[in-house]
């Protein structure tokens, strides 16, 4: 009878608290950054054109733990020479619990990205300011509206969500 109780109160415990969304780790993963026309690329004045690469992968490592990256590569051109490439793979692992499917697909493409942005954004400015360039400020991202985008592009292709090595579910 004991048992009863005791497996009783743990699942009114487990009801009570809920869902329950946890980041367990905040990681580089890598990062590169290169200047292959040093250094006659300082001496250049062309105006800088900007390509910025944003994507996101999800891996599941255990029943309610995700890894999530967010990798970011930005290129600058001045003219036809790349002045620069800073490439940074941003990494957290997610705890992710008590939440159906859908759910654990909006959190891994709204939520996670979100927080691992600020450390995008301050990484990739440090190296290119490090670099010998003027300071770049990533400028914020709406994930809920590149995570909607997938949404409607997963349903023009009959797809579910894509996690590596696990049924699908999250990713931008």
């Amino acid at each position: 009878m004991s048992d009863e109780i005791t497996n009783g109160a743990t699942e009114a415990a487990n009801q009570a608290t809920g869902p329950n969304f946890t980041v367990e780790k905040i990681y580089v993963k890598d990062v590169s950054f290169e200047v292959p026309s040093a250094p006659g690329i300082y001496s250049e004045n062309i105006a800088p054109e900007l390509n910025l690469n944003l994507n996101q992968r999800v891996q599941r490592l255990a029943e309610n733990a995700f890894e999530v990256v967010l990798g970011v590569t930005l290129t600058c051109k001045a003219g036809d020479k790349t002045a620069y490439v800073a490439e940074v793979q941003q990494a957290g692992v997610f705890g992710l619990a008590g939440f159906d499917p859908q759910t654990i697909d909006a959190l891994l493409g709204t939520q996670c990205p979100s927080i691992l942005f600020p450390y995008v954004r301050q990484l990739l400015s440090d190296l290119i300011q490090a670099g010998g360039f003027p300071p770049f400020f990533l400028q914020p991202i709406n994930f809920d509206g590149l995570y909607a985008e997938t949404l409607r592009q997963r349903a023009q292709q009959g797809q579910q969500g894509i996690i590596e090595n696990d049924p699908p579910v999250g990713n931008v």
